[in-house]
């Protein structure tokens, strides 16, 4: 009788940290990996609250264990002794790529483009990436059909493309010389692997076999390393120049800006649309890249007045993170907005030395609502 086949399940979190310190590692470019491992894990582990790092660029909705694998099971020389190992045997230098530099463009049609946008919509890896930046990643997929028991990639192979997945189910394998590979992971119809192999230049950990008929989206090595390496370092540059400009941020040290610009995530409003909604609960606080924020609340008569007026450089929602409490006012766009949005956990996480300096901001803004609500009781009402 035969055993039954082990399934391991590669933790989500274990990916998510590989990912994060893969894309830190290539736009720094250290001259010693080892020390930038140590100061990078190190720095990671002190400011962790209970939840992973998210750092550049984030990651996939699925986990990928055809390449988190060989980071949890395989040594730096062991299972592919011989085949390449360098990092940078294919350099990529964000800062040298032009932004008119030519697109890798793979014509579609409406239909096909609409499938596309709804197999990438959920993955994560893209989630920083701008509405341009969108539409570079849909115009640089190419279509990949695929049947039953066909290989997609193989364990050992020099890696060649990132894939989404639309449909089919796929089996992720892996095994040793002479041994029968270990079923490790199974997609079904949505997911994404092989980024790690693409960045880290390294060969594939793992085996991907359909399981049945299916449809993928491919991206070749250099287009999806210049795609998401630019984003990031250009995300990156921009957000350390707008905390820059937040004397709030001034307290915290350059690792610690750092790792904040890499947590920001843009997102852009229209003139007269609501950013936050008096009483909800708070989901994080906003930076102001460009426009105006109106910041309003109701008053004691029931009616909705516009108590502060907010600019570039500015800052709101950070109030009910560091009370605990419901919002107590809303936030409208003037005119078309853009703002660098921090999520609580990632508030809680990396603004822990502000949190004195916004404690004491709680008193201007306890003057401006006592002015609208009238009493302390009509303030606790509303909240």
């Amino acid at each position: 009788m035969s055993r039954p086949v082990q399934r391991i399940q590669v933790p989500e979190d274990l990916r998510e940290v590989l990912l994060e310190f893969t894309i830190n590692y290539l736009l720094e470019q250290p001259g010693d990996v080892i020390n930038f491992a140590a100061d990078y894990f190190c720095r990671l582990r002190d400011n962790r609250t209970g939840i992973v790092f998210e750092g550049v660029i984030g990651a996939t909705d699925a986990s990928s264990p055809d390449e988190s694998i060989s980071r949890e099971e395989e040594p730096p020389v062991g299972r592919f002794t011989g085949r390449r190992k360098s990092v940078f045997a294919e350099t990529y230098d964000p800062e040298e790529d032009e932004d008119d530099c030519a697109k890798v463009v793979f014509p579609k049609s409406d239909e096909q483009r609409q499938r596309l946008a709804d197999a990438v919509r959920n993955i994560l890896l893209f989630r920083s990436l701008d509405k341009e930046q969108m539409q570079d990643v849909l115009d640089a997929m190419f279509e990949r059909r695929v049947t039953a028991d066909e290989l997609v990639i193989k364990q050992g192979d020099d890696g060649d493309n990132f894939y989404v997945i639309e449909s089919g189910i796929y089996h992720a394998l892996v095994g040793d010389s002479g041994q029968e590979p270990k079923h490790i992971h199974t997609y079904e119809n949505s997911g994404s692997f092989g980024e790690l192999a693409l960045l880290y230049n390294m060969p594939r950990a793992a085996t991907i076999k359909a399981a049945s008929e299916g449809s993928l989206w491919a991206m070749d090595r250099q287009t999806f390393r210049r795609i998401l390496l630019k984003s990031a370092f250009k995300k990156r540059k921009m957000y350390e120049a707008l905390i820059d400009g937040v004397p709030m941020l001034k307290t915290l040290q350059s690792y610690e800006r750092m790792n904040l610009a890499d947590a920001l995530v843009p997102r852009t409003y229209s003139a007269n649309e609501r950013i936050i909604k008096q009483g909800d609960a708070a989901d994080g606080m906003y930076f102001i890249e460009t426009g105006t924020v109106i910041i309003k609340a109701y008053n004691d008569q029931g009616e909705e007045v516009e108590i502060n007026r907010i600019g570039k450089g500015g800052y709101f929602g950070e109030l009910a993170l560091v009370t605990h409490r419901p919002r107590a006012a809303s936030a409208y766009a003037s005119d078309d907005l853009k703002l660098a949005f921090l999520d609580v956990e990632a508030f809680e996480r990396l603004l822990g030395p502000c949190m004195q300096l916004m404690k004491r901001n709680i008193n201007d803004y306890e003057e401006q609502m006592l002015k609208i609500f009238g009493s302390k009781q009509n303030m606790k009402d509303i909240r």
